[in-house]
């Protein structure tokens, strides 16, 4: 392999367009060599990007052996089928959040990659910018006292439902699954915990059956008590803020510090200190390329482990579940 792993991106996307191909164009040890499209949109997508080769099929893609890695940035509901067709191909993976819609599909992806010797990795990418590792420190310092609650929040008004994969229940549509996977990923990552128990509501979209606004709670194994909630029909933030014994820390940046020139920003308040503000910068989607391909190139394993994508699923599906039923689920 040389010294850049080759991506082929699985998807003409937005997500793909607008922030992880340009990533990857702007990372030291990654370059995109192929994108692929079924509907007749790559080599459209493909020219201004700058894109060498163009296909009209996935598999065509898959096929290339000049492709070491690719990245998938389609519907939830096809997350598993073409990371486990990759994985046969002998790709390394990236593969959009959530990984899947239930524990079970994790499962077999992560069999099918690690059957094939190739690397798997979530793409939860706001975990790569620093302003998290700056949280965790400052929560190890003691500074905030014990922590008793976290609080998590992720909107946005969605004014373009028709034909929004968003709004597609058969895709994997839904607020929960869209950008509450965050709130429940970063519950469990900045506590180093898990949940024991949790109970989840939903609103739905009576004409796309998918939920426009969910909130949750969770009691983890720490015992702190998490509470979060996600929507498509709120004012944008993407927000969390952790409350301790001593005082509290608010990150108002917490998802999206790239619309912000990739500032994060970290609000620190305490009985000592009226309010401290501390701003850590970073470019998530690059820091992110840059680890999962430095993983494929040395033969480590991605610091988002398959164990962590599992536990996710699990979590993700037992809040889905929750929100169904109307239940407590127990997790422990």
């Amino acid at each position: 392999m040389s010294s850049k792993v080759r991506w082929g991106i699985l998807s003409t996307a937005a997500i793909a367009r607008e922030t992880l191909i340009p990533a990857i164009q702007r990372s030291q040890n990654a370059e995109v060599v192929a994108i692929a499209s079924e509907s007749g949109k790559a080599h459209e997508v493909a020219r201004p990007l700058r894109i060498a080769k163009a296909y009209d099929r996935y598999e065509a893609l898959l096929h290339d052996p000049d492709i070491d890695a690719v990245y998938i940035p389609l519907p939830n509901s096809l997350h598993a089928e073409w990371t486990i067709q990759a994985a046969e191909h002998k790709k390394h993976v990236l593969c959009e959040k959530p990984a899947a819609l239930c524990e079970k599909d994790v499962s077999n992806m992560v069999a099918a990659c690690e059957k094939n010797q190739v690397i798997l990795m979530e793409a939860f990418m706001y975990q790569f910018h620093p302003q998290h590792q700056r949280v965790k420190d400052i929560l190890a310092s003691d500074e905030i006292g014990e922590i008793k609650t976290i609080r998590l929040g992720f909107s946005f008004d969605l004014q373009e439902r028709k034909n929004n994969i968003r709004m597609n229940a058969q895709l994997g549509g839904g607020s929960l699954f869209d950008i509450g996977c965050y709130c429940v990923h970063s519950i469990r990552y900045l506590l180093n915990a898990e949940p024991v128990e949790l109970a989840v509501h939903s609103s739905y979209d009576n004409q796309h059956s998918v939920d426009v606004a969910t909130s949750g709670w969770m009691k983890m194994d720490n015992g702190v008590h998490a509470l979060f909630d996600c929507s498509f029909e709120a004012v944008w933030r993407n927000e969390y803020e952790i409350i301790g014994t001593k005082g509290k820390l608010t990150v108002p940046r917490a998802y999206r510090p790239d619309l912000h020139g990739g500032k994060g920003l970290i609000v620190v308040q305490t009985a000592s200190v009226e309010v401290r503000e501390e701003i850590v910068a970073g470019d998530q989607y690059v820091l992110e390329v840059e680890h999962i391909s430095e993983c494929i190139l040395t033969g480590k394993q991605p610091s988002y482990s398959h164990q962590a994508m599992l536990q996710q699923a699990r979590v993700l599906e037992a809040c889905r579940i929750s929100a169904e039923t109307g239940q407590k689920v127990p997790l422990a």
